[in-house]
Parts: C-alpha cells; structure tokens; sequence
C-alpha cells in the first residue's frame, strides 16, 4: 500500500532542520520501500506492506528520533484516505495571489467533524469542509486576518494538526499516484 508520511513542525524558522536525502535513507533504513520527499516541510510518500497508519507513525517517529534526535509528530495516511480528501476538495480552490486554501491534516485524537466547530472561524468567511483526516479551508487573501484562521497558530487543536497548501496537496497526491503505478508495473500488475 502506498502512503503519505506529513511531519510536523520541521524546517521552519531554522528549528528541527532535517536534510530530505537523509530523511529518505532514514525511511529505508525502517524498511520503507518506493520512499520520494517533497519538499523541505517533510512530505514523504512510501510503501509498506499491510500495517495500520498509527503503527507506521509510531515506528517513524522512533525512527527519525534515532536518527535525528529530534521529537517530530508524524501522521499517516494511506492512498485510500488521501483520494477521498482529494475527492472533497473544489477543483477551484487555489493557493496564489487572490486565495489562500489550505488541507489542515489531522491526527487521529480529532479526526471528527466536530473539531470544525472548535476552529477560532467567524462565520461568513471563508468555506470549511470536513473530510475525513482533513479540514478544508479557502478564504480569499484580503479575508485571511479577518477569517480567524491565523488564531489557529495559538491553540491546542493546532498541535495535533499539520498544515499543507493545496497545491502541495495536490502535487503529494500525483506523487502518490506514480508510485503506486510504479510499484505496481514492478509487481507485474500494471493498471491501464
């Protein structure tokens, strides 16, 4: 099965600096097969055979730590879980100069649709969607201060989330669209 491992809180502001080849060979060394990085926010997208989301985020948080020493949040999420979060995101929704639209990624502890109506929001800005593992949001950039979104960044609700724009959304689900073709086609099962 292929999968998407989202760190926390890494490369930002010169704090918990991880180097992406490094973070690569980390992952193999866990036994981590068809690993690729994107991007330096820690978004890699690996195989592994069969094993629940929350074991492979406990062993790749043990392992990062061992090769890191660094405490870092990891959540998983499988093909599966992303092509439904990608199924529930509007095709219009763009990260650029006029909107901004963000894929907030839960952890498992508020993976609910009730954690929407604890979001710092004002109703009437901005469009929030629920969908399972991920919190849509999309407001247009002359609206962001004014949506609320930005008290997020002070809460306990925030610590147990990492944040993607969506266009790095996006480009992580091709990345995982290629390597499930990829491992596939080596399989010997190659899908049309």
């Amino acid at each position: 099965m292929i999968y998407i491992a989202l760190l926390r809180g890494i490369n930002v502001g010169g704090k918990n600096k991880i180097d992406m080849k490094k973070l690569k060979q980390t992952f193999e060394k866990a036994g981590m097969g068809y690993v690729t990085t994107y991007i330096n926010s820690g978004n890699i997208v690996f195989s592994s055979k069969g094993q629940a989301n929350h074991e492979l985020s406990l062993q790749l948080e043990q392992a990062i730590l061992e090769d890191f020493s660094l405490p870092i949040r990891v959540t998983v999420r499988n093909m599966t879980e992303i092509r439904t979060i990608m199924e529930a995101l509007p095709e219009e929704w763009t990260n650029d100069a006029q909107m901004k639209s963000d894929v907030l990624f839960l952890w498992d502890e508020i993976n609910d649709i009730s954690v929407v109506d604890k979001l710092p929001l004002k109703p009437g800005i901005g469009h929030v969607i629920y969908a399972p593992g991920a919190i849509l949001f999309s407001v247009s950039k002359e609206h962001v201060i004014k949506s609320g979104i930005t008290k997020l960044a002070g809460t306990n609700l925030y610590q147990h989330m990492t944040v993607r724009n969506v266009n790095t959304a996006r480009q992580i689900f091709k990345l995982m669209q290629v390597a499930e073709q990829e491992k596939l086609h080596a399989e010997g099962n190659p899908r049309e």
